[in-house]
Order: structure tokens, then C-alpha cells, then sequence
């Protein structure tokens, strides 16, 4: 079981990594490429939108039919409700608290606090990240999971690490243009991943000591990954499409179609 949390820990080092590298671009570039960034937002929400049916709600319906006192079409969706509820709660306590900041009086510390709001909005985002991360891990918890279980966790941690590199330039991208060394640009970068390692090994943990919750903590960590796909990624990577309007769809269709492949081609 202590193998599962730790599997689960350097998963989420790795996307933790992907962040900090996504903050170095700083260190080498005024603003990555948007092209670049589009395409890996919208590959990247592709295969979260693939990976939240295939790798987390399908089994979590299985393992409810087959162990939960409850009807599985209630725990999955209420999982999956609660999931995306927590995700656009979280969202609401950071743009509540940006408004504030935004109608204070101009000042140093206003300009620190818009940019520290900048990196709790990241931060916040990445908690449920890194527990989806943890969940898929702590799924293959009996020990004799299969090759499509484990590519299932893997590929999920993937997806999560392409769309964290934008994530992290596009906190240390806006510092520097407020003046931050790059040094100071990129330590605030990646900080804002630091969470998904807690998150998850408590996901995990959870999954592994407490089974009954894996049904709904799948639920749920496909529930608030849907929500960052379709409310963050995919409008983001949509934007300044006018000269390739389909560059960005052609990285959701992409990235949806590789985890539908690996799915299904491993099944």
C-alpha cells in the first residue's frame, strides 16, 4: 500500500516539475510562443476531458456496482458534482477576493496583492489536480491492478504536467513584466505547483486506508478536472485563434484522441 503512495508522490513531483519548467521560460523569454501554448492547453484539455470518463468515471462506476451500498449512477454523480462544485467555489473565494484587492487605492501593495492573487487562483486549481493525480494512483491498490489501470494513472499525470507548464509561465510571465527579477519570477512560479505533491498523497492515502471513498474521490477528481478543461483550458487556448482558428481544437481532438487510444488499445 506504502508503494501506491509513493508512486503517487513522484507522479505529482513530476507535474510539480512540469510547473517550475513552465516558470523557467521565463528565464530565457519575454513570453512564450502563444501557437506553442495553445496547442499544449488544448492537448492538454483534451486529454483530461478523455481521461475523466476512461480512467476515473467508468471505473468508478464499476467499483460502485460492485461495492457500494448505493446506486452507482448516485455515487458517480454526485462525486462528480461535488467535484466541479469544489472547483468553482475555490474559484469564487479568488475572484472575490481579487475584486477587493481591485478596488483598493492604488499602491505597491495593491500591485503585490493582484499578484498574489494571480498565485492562489493557480494554486487553488492545482489542489484538485494533484488529488485526481493521487486517486488514479491509489485505484490500483489490490496490487494485481493491469496494464491499463496503471497507463490509466499515468497518462492522467501526464495530461495534468502539459497543461502545468502554461500554468506556470503564466504566473512568472506576468511578475516579470511587473518588474520581478527573474529569479524571484520563477520561485513564484513554481510555487503555485507545490501543492498537487500534498494533494496528492492525501489523495492517495485516502483512496488506499479509507476504500469506500475511491468510488466518489474518482467521481470527484473527474468532476473538478472537467470543470478546469472546459471553464480554463479549452476558452484559454482558444484565444487570438483568428489567423489559425483551428490550431487550438485541433490539440483538444489530439490529446482526447491519444488517451482515448491508449484506453482502449490497453483495455
Amino acid at each position: 500500500m506504502d508503494d501506491i503512495v509513493l508512486m503517487a508522490l513522484i507522479a505529482t513531483l513530476g507535474t510539480w516539475f512540469v510547473t517550475a519548467l513552465g516558470a523557467a521560460t521565463v528565464v530565457f523569454f519575454k513570453s512564450p510562443n502563444p501557437k506553442a501554448l495553445n496547442l499544449m492547453l488544448g492537448f492538454a484539455s483534451g486529454v483530461m476531458i478523455a481521461a475523466s470518463f476512461w480512467s476515473l468515471l467508468q471505473p468508478a462506476i464499476e467499483r460502485a456496482e460492485s461495492a457500494s451500498h448505493l446506486p452507482a449512477y448516485f455515487v458517480a454523480t454526485s462525486g462528480f458534482l461535488f467535484g466541479a462544485l469544489f472547483m468553482w467555489g475555490s474559484d469564487k473565494i479568488v475572484t472575490f477576493a481579487q475584486r477587493r484587492v481591485s478596488n483598493s487605492p492604488q499602491s505597491e501593495n495593491t500591485r503585490f496583492g493582484r499578484i498574489m492573487m494571480l498565485i492562489l487562483s493557480i494554486t487553488l486549481h492545482n489542489i484538485p489536480e494533484g488529488l485526481a493525480v493521487g486517486v488514479a494512483f491509489g485505484a490500483l491498490q489490490n496490487g494485481a491492478y493491469s496494464t491499463e489501470e496503471l497507463m490509466g494513472a499515468i497518462t492522467i499525470a501526464i495530461g495534468i504536467g502539459f497543461q502545468n507548464f502554461p500554468e506556470g509561465a503564466a504566473v512568472s510571465v506576468p511578475l516579470r513584466r511587473e518588474g520581478f527579477s527573474r529569479k524571484k519570477s520563477f520561485l513564484y512560479g513554481q510555487a503555485s505547483g507545490m501543492v498537487e505533491p500534498i494533494a496528492g498523497v492525501i489523495g492517495a492515502w485516502l483512496v488506499v486506508y479509507v476504500e469506500t471513498v475511491l468510488p466518489y474521490a474518482l467521481a470527484f477528481a473527474a468532476g473538478a478536472m472537467i470543470l478546469v478543461a472546459v471553464h480554463e483550458l479549452i476558452p484559454e487556448c482558444q484565444k487570438n485563434q483568428e489567423a489559425h482558428p483551428y490550431f487550438a481544437t485541433m490539440g483538444i481532438v489530439s490529446g482526447f484522441a491519444v488517451m482515448m487510444l491508449l484506453d482502449v488499445m490497453l483495455g
